[in-house]
């Protein structure tokens, strides 16, 4: 058994020494604050990211009364490819892959250093906050040129991301389920006028693309686009947020700033998922019995797979504990796995292997001039701040 509130201080700025235990003593363990088994080691977890006993889909869902207040969330869950399993997620994923492309996503390089060099021109020489004044609009400019829709749209595409991901976070309360199916309506009804101007005027873009793409006769309905492209935003923009505030935190502490060189920057950019990662915990409803260790699940049941863990297993990494970016093939399940393995894997990663060198570049003797703080928002863990000074 672990008790371990998530809103406990020293948890939320050092996550790892929990984990640490709870892979001694575990690695499964029954997670009290949560009422649900928890698996903290690296096996077991990449193990039940492929089994097919387990699904994000909740059982019965059909069958369980709408609550009014989240109409609109709902409606936009219900169609996202993170919630559903086979065969309608089979379908569905092929289709959002005929869009989403790796040349469209390659083609997007140019794109990302472009707006990184504009975001860096901007900069104050004072100190600043790096969080909202860089990580937070690299991505969430990427994402507006993506989809294809206006930068001026930023703002409000991370007002409507912030509100939908609080969802998520331990702690929901009524005031977030209401804020967040504001936003989802919000969101909704802007693509749904969007993708109506994108049938009649096509560009060069993913919504336009979504659009297009068929397979054996089969296309993308209205609420699977817009169910599609709130998912590359929440989940797309706000891990790549995170991940690149961790990032520079602990290439600056660790002194590991020439990781970021051209012949190693992808291996760092694996090491830098594995060592803090944006997401620490993703959860899995059980459809037949399965063991788990010790423990008997069966439908009805949940089980959250710890991915922060699974990346510092020292039976899998050697001084797991240790930011290395020369180690062998860092073999992290920040992505997660399995049918749900994150569909923006590529583009997270050409973001990050793109801002992290030109933040340096151009800011070669960045500083944090005050201790950095991770955010009461877990099992998200990002930072609060992040206040440095060329």
């Amino acid at each position: 058994m672990l008790h371990q509130s998530p809103h406990d201080p020293s948890f939320v700025q050092n996550p790892y020494a929990v984990y640490a235990r709870a892979r001694r003593d575990g690695p499964a363990l029954f997670w009290a604050e949560y009422n649900m088994l928890a698996v903290f080691d690296h096996a077991t977890v990449h193990a039940l990211l492929r089994d097919k006993r387990l699904g994000r889909a909740v059982p019965g869902r059909a069958d369980q009364p709408e609550l009014a207040h989240l109409a609109a969330f709902d409606a936009v869950e219900r169609h996202s490819l993170l919630e559903l399993e086979p065969p309608e997620h089979t379908r569905l994923r092929r289709l959002v892959l005929r869009a989403f492309t790796s040349r469209r996503i390659a083609g997007l390089a140019g794109d990302i250093h472009a707006i990184c060099d504009d975001l860096l021109a901007e900069l104050p020489d004072a100190p600043f906050d790096l969080i909202p004044a860089y990580c937070q609009l690299v991505p969430v400019r990427v994402i507006a040129r993506l989809l294809g829709v206006p930068e001026e749209m930023g703002p409000d595409l991370l007002r409507w991301s912030a509100a939908m991901v609080a969802m998520y976070q331990a702690g929901r309360n009524r005031a977030i389920e209401d804020v967040a199916n504001t936003a989802a309506a919000e969101f909704a009804d802007f693509l749904r006028g969007y993708i109506a101007q994108r049938r009649s005027d096509p560009r060069d873009d993913l919504i336009t693309e979504l659009i297009a793409a068929e397979e054996d006769g089969q296309t993308l309905t209205l609420d699977e686009m817009i169910g599609t492209c709130v998912l590359l935003l929440n989940a797309g923009h706000e891990a790549t947020v995170h991940s690149l505030g961790n990032a520079v935190k602990c290439l600056i502490e660790n002194d590991k700033v020439e990781a970021l060189r051209a012949d190693l920057i992808d291996n760092t950019v694996e090491e830098l998922l594995r060592y803090d990662p944006p997401l620490h915990m993703f959860t899995r409803h059980v459809y037949a019995p399965i063991e788990i260790g010790e423990h008997h699940l069966g439908p009805g049941d949940e089980v959250a797979l710890m991915l922060g863990s699974a990346g510092r297993d020292g039976a899998v990494f050697d001084a797991p504990d240790i930011f290395d970016p020369t180690r062998a093939k860092p073999a992290h399940l920040a992505f997660g796995g399995g049918l749900h393995f994150c569909v923006g894997a590529p583009l997270a990663r050409l973001e990050m292997q793109i801002a992290l060198p030109a933040l340096f570049a151009k800011l070669p003797e960045l500083k944090i001039i005050q201790a950095p703080k991770y955010s009461d928002s877990y099992h998200f863990h990002k930072l609060d701040q992040l206040i440095v000074q060329a």
